[in-house]
């Protein structure tokens, strides 16, 4: 009967995952599904305490140890994270899941291999089964990949790694070190020694380094979604290998959903992913072409709302400028005032905005801005063409006409928010730079562009003043 309960609860707790999933598909529904994904984990982490191998009063306190460790981290940075900071800490808890899978399968196979001591057998399958034995080697090796990869996402996100390289030759060093890898993990599937365990983790996890190394800023959003599938799958192998339905169904709905928005990123830049993990785009020096002509055309805040007050369409494309600058409270103020106006206004989102996916909706929501008013790359682009002002706050490369008619450039054929053809076009920027891909920004130069310079908050606090004076 109790075996019964508890597989029961860990069908429910992952029901709920799924539930928790599906409402994070949209803003509407995002908060309610974080909430039932966490009672759904609650419900799993309960359960657990009555299963039948934990016993002894070490497991139950290390449990609780570790519960009250983890949780308390969680809950300290979810308080004090930035905005700006929250694309890192996705990467970092998404590779805390990761390891958590790598560790589980060092467990499982550690003990075989003791086991096979007692049983007299020579390999680790003869042991666990073929199949579980596979399980438990892919999803180690899957989870230690994530993990170390998903670290230095995490580093290149925040900035405290800049390096593109570690060795010469880094794609080949690569593909060395992942056949290396392979075959270790064909000498575990097949032996029963410490030293192969040993060694297939080692290169596991360095492969993972290597592996996002070399992987350019511009792709973060696509490497962040990529690593996050191959947690979810990893997680998946685990349950399998312990039983446990909880994790197979968790594990592989974060996978799947994990792969299909990797896919969907990788499309929203039009380029596979496979050049998204080979050709290092994003990295210094990738600005490629001559250069656009012309000369950047400045104008004042106050000017800049005088032209938004006096508009009948407004089209707003915030980007991860606006996350540093903390702007998007001031933004939506002038939103409100130029409404009150009779200005029709509407926020435009592209795919790969900002540091992670859904980026710039999280910061929109944070302001209050009403769902209504946002709306994807696809569902805008047309309007851009019947819109008298287009004001870019922060965004940079999703806005960027070399991408359609610039075929010497990194980001020819990428699509983007076709800003440049509104009427006006205002770009409110910190400075005279580049973005975080590298590559010069034509819409900058073209005859229907002015740039305002300056922190972005500031700039929106006078284009508010401007409008209230009117």
């Amino acid at each position: 009967m109790l075996h019964f309960l508890i597989q029961l609860s860990y069908f429910l707790a992952a029901v709920l995952f799924i539930v928790g999933l599906k409402g994070m598909s949209t803003p509407v529904t995002a908060r309610q599904g974080i909430i039932w994904a966490g009672v759904g984990m609650l419900v799993a982490v309960f359960i657990t305490f009555f299963h039948p191998e934990i016993h002894g009063v070490t497991n139950f306190v290390l449990i609780i140890i570790a519960i009250a460790i983890g949780g308390g981290l969680a809950w300290k940075t979810a308080q004090t994270v930035q905005m700006t900071e929250m694309p890192q800490m996705v990467a970092l808890y998404n590779g805390m899941g990761g390891g958590s899978a790598g560790a589980i399968a060092a467990v499982y196979l550690l003990a075989a291999q003791r086991n096979l001591l007692d049983t007299g057998q020579n390999a680790i399958y003869q042991y666990m089964g073929a199949d579980v034995a596979f399980l438990a080697v892919l999803g180690g090796l899957i989870g230690s990949v994530a993990f170390s990869g998903s670290l230095v996402a995490w580093a290149k996100l925040d900035g405290r790694m800049k390096r593109n390289s570690l060795v010469p030759q880094q794609q080949l060093v690569n593909i060395i070190l992942f056949a290396a890898m392979v075959m270790a993990g064909i000498w575990v599937f097949m032996s029963g020694g410490v030293f192969p365990i040993f060694v297939f983790f080692a290169l596991a996890l360095l492969f993972g380094v290597f592996m996002a190394v070399p992987i350019g800023g511009a792709d973060m959003p696509v490497v962040i979604s990529l690593f996050n599938a191959l947690t979810g799958l990893a997680v998946g192998f685990k349950g399998y290998v312990l039983g446990n339905p909880a994790l197979i169904i968790a594990g592989t709905v974060v996978g799947a959903a994990g792969m299909l928005l990797t896919h969907l990123m990788a499309k929203a830049m039009n380029r596979p992913i496979h050049n998204v993990l080979f050709s290092g785009f994003g990295t210094t020096g990738d600005s490629g072409g001559e250069g656009p002509e012309g000369e950047m055309k400045e104008v004042g805040a106050e000017d800049a709302g005088y032209m938004l007050a006096y508009a009948e369409s407004v089209v707003i494309v915030p980007g991860y400028g606006m996350a540093v600058a903390q702007a998007q409270h001031k933004i939506w103020e002038l939103v409100q005032l130029l409404q009150e106006r009779g200005v029709d206004v509407k926020f435009a989102i592209h795919p790969v905005a900002g540091r992670m996916p859904g980026h710039m909706n999280v910061l929109l929501a944070e302001a209050g801005v009403p769902y209504d008013l946002i709306f994807d790359m696809e569902e805008i682009n047309e309007d851009f063409k019947t819109t008298d002002v287009a004001v870019v706050i922060g965004a940079n490369d999703v806005v960027n006409p070399a991408a359609k008619n610039d075929e010497s450039s990194p980001i020819y054929g990428m699509p983007i928010l076709n800003v440049d053809e509104a009427e006006n076009v205002l770009v409110i920027k910190r400075g005279r730079g580049t973005g975080f891909s590298g590559v010069e920004n034509n819409l900058f130069f073209e005859e229907n562009t002015r740039m305002v310079f300056g922190d972005g908050a500031k700039v929106a606090n006078k284009m508010v003043a401007a409008v209230k004076e009117l």
